[in-house]
């Protein structure tokens, strides 16, 4: 399979990975790609997005789901029909399990919230992921520009020595509504600040991944 395979991974619950991939997932279908969706996290918010979504918007032919256990992916994966990127939402934690969806990954994103505890989570998964030998960075979510726990914690991700994506998803309420509709956010409204974010995010990855 020539897909682009991206890992969704951190310690710390709450942290935004359902909310990272479902705004990758819908910025990538907009370019007319198609995306295949793994669920690893027995909690199954990814697939109750996408159950709401197709309650609403219907089946879309370029859209795959799945679930599977960590154990399982590598099967899952080839099982699954040919698509352009496969994105898996990993459970909250950093153990044996998330190794073997680390071994599948091309890229690993690791959301970090502008939150101090989101930061001290973030050091197993990373050290999961450069044992793996699988390129990982952070990506910065609910950022809040200008306040000084945002600077605390730029600090603070910066002692980690893995650089964050250039484009942040600042705290924006619009991410949690469109979540909520199974939407992502250049769906629930198609321009302003959230959608460039995500459009800006999702070309950055695309990059990362470029051969």
């Amino acid at each position: 399979m020539s897909a682009r395979i991206i890992c969704i991974a951190q310690q710390k619950g709450g942290a935004g990975k359902t909310t990272l991939v479902s705004n990758l997932a819908t910025a990538y279908l907009a370019q007319g790609k198609s995306v295949a969706l793994f669920d690893t996290d027995p909690q199954g918010s990814l697939g109750k997005w996408l159950d709401v979504r197709e309650e609403t918007l219907g089946e879309d032919p370029k859209l795959q789901f799945a679930t599977a256990t960590a154990y399982g992916i590598s099967r899952a994966i080839r099982k699954m029909s040919a698509v352009d990127v496969i994105l898996i939402d990993t459970p909250p934690k950093a153990d044996s399990d998330v190794r073997w969806v680390l071994r599948e990954a091309d890229l690993v994103l690791v959301p970090v919230s502008t939150s101090q505890a989101d930061v001290w989570a973030t050091h197993d998964v990373l050290d999961l992921a450069e044992r793996a030998g699988k390129p990982r960075h952070i990506v910065m979510n609910r950022a809040r520009a200008g306040t000084r726990v945002s600077a605390e914690v730029a600090a603070s991700v910066a002692e980690l020595g893995v650089a964050p994506l250039q484009t942040a998803l600042a705290n924006r309420v619009i991410y949690a509504e469109a979540l909520g509709r199974g939407l992502g956010v250049i769906e629930a409204k198609k321009s302003g600040p959230a959608a460039d974010e995500v459009r800006a995010l999702a070309q950055e990855v695309a990059a990362l991944l470029a051969p």
